[in-house]
């Protein structure tokens, strides 16, 4: 089973990230497209996302922490830092 911990280093810096326990669904690309992206990365045996870019407003802060909640794998996290 993956880590929950291990985040991808794709990840934007900041407080949000997906760890390697995200199964690429997507569905936090389609809660906060601004903010997330899949990565179609060969060497990896399924893809996955990433924070793209940080939250810069509060209704992107929202989505992204919707993201969080609605994430079937718990892959989304908040170290509550900006």
């Amino acid at each position: 089973m993956s880590d929950h911990t291990e985040k991808f280093q794709i990840n934007a810096p900041g407080r949000f990230y997906v760890t390697r326990a995200c199964i690429g669904c997507t569905l936090c690309g389609q809660i906060a497209p601004d903010n997330f992206r899949e990565n179609m990365d060969q060497s990896l045996a399924i893809s996955h996302s990433y924070v793209f870019k940080q939250p810069v407003n509060e209704t992107e802060r929202q989505l992204c922490e919707e993201a969080m909640y609605t994430c079937p794998a718990n892959a989304i996290r908040d170290d509550g830092t900006d």
